[in-house]
């Protein structure tokens, strides 16, 4: 069993709200190393009101420093906080953030290229949850894409979590945008806390499995690709007619191929992805999605490891901001997982117990 106490920030108490403290230094080549610890960094910076600087972003990887749906993801905490923030441009690999207020509000985010939409909405909506007036917000990029939640995988499995925990949500994909191209849009709308206060929860289980079904989706791509992947997944879990999805979707949105499977469970919906390129055979994406499937169905825990990693920062605001514990079981503790527990113990006073459970992890989060 491994314990991981946070760090209690100067003066700030369980469930005070907002507390800022002196300028915050962070290592952004820290456990994973990648744009998550800046993403992270900026979300709390906002909840909690702290200042940062964090320097070696992404300094590991073939390309360092912010790529340009990094630098959207500060643009979007700038306006929606009214922050400030030195060196936010393509390349550098050090960023000082300084939140303002955050405020409900209309916004519109474009990364500019085929970056991801998601990754800037959910560096956002963590620090509006609580709000009672309502935003409406707007992105432009890339919405599938390799190495980020899909739309899909937002509006089905992350969503439903977030408007458990007291943020209600809609969400509306109006293009597909695949990479490399982009060029896709997202609308959502947070209508805002009826009473401004979240609600911590357990989620311990997944319950019993009440639908499963896969969907291609190819735009600009040979349809023959699409039931090809759905063939091999088929006869892989051994599904088959309504099971086996090919929806149409407009060829002006592509190229892009993307296969997901989603799994609709009692207490959640879990969702996962492999994407098409060239050079990769159709019956490799098919197998490459099997084999995650096969992976979180071999054992018993709520969430995949995917959707834990995303749950364990707006869960830590909540059990911070109202004093009340909260826990779940997943599959695995992705790298991800693991370096954004320790960033979000420099921000929150909070602590983290992970254990061994079942065939994955319990994460237990108390104030």
């Amino acid at each position: 069993m491994d314990d991981h106490p946070a760090r209690a920030l100067p003066g700030a108490a369980a469930g005070g709200g907002p507390q800022p403290a002196g300028l915050l230094e962070l290592d952004g080549s820290a456990g994973e190393g990648g744009g998550q610890r800046l993403r992270s960094a900026l979300t709390l910076s906002m909840c909690t009101g702290r200042p940062f600087r964090m320097r070696h972003i992404r300094a590991g990887r073939e390309r360092p420093g912010l790529l340009r749906q990094h630098v959207a993801c500060v643009t979007a905490s700038q306006a929606v906080s009214g922050g400030s923030a030195e060196g936010a441009e393509v390349g550098s690999t050090e960023v000082a953030f300084s939140p303002g207020e955050v405020r409900a509000g209309d916004h519109v985010f474009g990364v500019g290229s085929a970056g991801s939409c998601t990754l800037v909405l959910q560096t956002v909506w963590p620090a509006l949850m609580a709000l009672r007036e309502p935003s409406r917000i707007m992105l432009r990029g890339g919405t599938h894409n390799p190495g980020a939640p899909p739309f899909h995988f937002i509006d089905r499995a992350y969503a439903p979590l977030m408007r458990r925990l007291g943020c209600p949500s809609e969400l509306r994909l109006r293009r597909h945008g695949f990479y490399p191209t982009g060029g896709g849009g997202i609308e959502v709308v947070l209508p805002g806390s009826p009473d401004g206060t979240l609600t911590p929860f357990d989620l311990l289980e997944r319950g019993a499995l009440r639908n499963g079904y896969a969907e291609c989706l190819v735009a600009a791509v040979p349809r023959h690709v699409g039931a090809r992947e759905l063939d091999t997944l088929g006869r892989a879990l051994g599904w088959s007619g309504e099971q086996l999805r090919l929806p149409l979707v407009r060829q002006n949105e592509g190229p892009g191929n993307a296969l997901m499977v989603t799994l609709e469970h009692e207490h959640l919906v879990e969702l996962f992805t492999a994407f098409g390129e060239k050079g990769v055979s159709a019956e490799t994406v098919a197998r490459n999605v099997v084999r995650e499937v096969r992976a979180y169905t071999a054992g018993q825990a709520a969430l995949g490891p995917w959707l834990a990693d995303q749950w364990m920062l707006p869960l830590a605001i909540a059990v911070w901001r109202t004093g009340s514990p909260a826990g779940f079981t997943c599959s695995g503790l992705s790298a991800h997982a693991r370096s954004n527990l320790e960033l979000i113990g420099q921000f929150l006073p909070v602590t983290f117990r992970t254990s061994q459970a079942d065939t994955g992890w319990r994460v237990d989060i108390g104030a």
